[in-house]
């Protein structure tokens, strides 16, 4: 199938710019925003983990996790469910304490919500009402 694609360069990246995100050291840039810049340089970031993860968990090039990627959709699809829900409760809890930037509250919230979303649309393809397994 050929060589694994380089993961470690999105990784490292991603994880500076996600820090970055945790931090107030963003310049206010053109729209005179710190938290504006914060957050866009957070979501590059996640955009760059994302890469990464995909890379190393199925071992090709690509952005969309697929069923036919997956090893046990249907046992896997409640672990998935539950992590999204925990970022969640994560998310919330940040978005409250003052030490964290603004911006980071929001997007571990749209983690949560993208891996809870995924988890629930993998149970329902293969267990659930979208399942095409007849009984």
């Amino acid at each position: 199938m050929g060589a694994k694609p380089e993961w470690r360069g999105f990784a490292v990246l991603g994880s500076i710019l996600i820090a970055i995100t945790f931090t107030d050291f963003s310049p206010a840039g053109p729209w005179n925003d710190a938290t504006f810049t914060s957050g866009s340089l957070g979501l590059i970031g996640l955009i760059l983990v994302y890469l990464a993860w995909f890379r190393i968990t199925f071992e090709r090039r690509g952005v969309v996790p697929t069923l036919d990627l997956w090893k046990d959709p249907s046992g896997t699809s409640p672990t998935v469910i539950v992590t999204g829900i925990v970022i969640l409760g994560i998310a919330y809890a940040v978005g409250r304490i003052d030490f964290f930037p603004e911006p980071a509250g929001l997007i571990l919230s749209l983690i949560g919500l993208l891996t809870t979303t995924n988890g629930i649309y993998v149970w329902m393809s293969t267990e659930g009402p979208l399942s095409s397994e007849e009984e």
